[in-house]
């Protein structure tokens, strides 16, 4: 059984060939956050994780971001980057979406086949 996350703050994980890469993350877990996500920022300080999700849109959207597609196991199935005014395709394996600003993502060693970890997960002030 995959992991429920709940609306918060903690850091994203990334155990990439170049080691490990720690970046803050936004979780959107209830149905509001994940239909707010990013729209309407100029920018994303390290990532948000929308769960459950299997696909993201970029309507109204003021950036590029990349999206980075995670199974139940929280393993990269795609990384895609998708500019404004887009509708991604649903993946069928997805359960969890990362979006961060274009171009990041491959800074940090995320790609396909890479697994990641969301550590420290704030919520209503408490480390959980």
């Amino acid at each position: 059984m995959g992991r429920r996350f709940r609306d918060g703050r903690g850091v994203l994980v990334v155990r990439g060939e170049a080691g490990a890469v720690s970046v803050p993350v936004e979780v959107a877990a209830s149905y509001r956050a994940r239909t707010k996500g990013l729209l309407g920022r100029d920018g994303v300080e390290g990532a948000m994780l929308l769960s459950p999700a299997n696909s993201v849109h970029t309507f109204r959207m003021r950036m590029a971001i990349d999206v980075a597609y995670l199974d139940r196991h929280l393993v990269v199935i795609a990384v895609r980057t998708m500019k404004p005014g887009r509708l991604g395709l649903p993946r069928v394996r997805a359960r969890h979406v990362v979006e961060a600003e274009a171009g990041v993502m491959a800074g940090w060693g995320l790609r396909g086949g890479v697994r990641v970890e969301v550590v420290g997960e704030v919520v209503g002030g408490a480390l959980e």
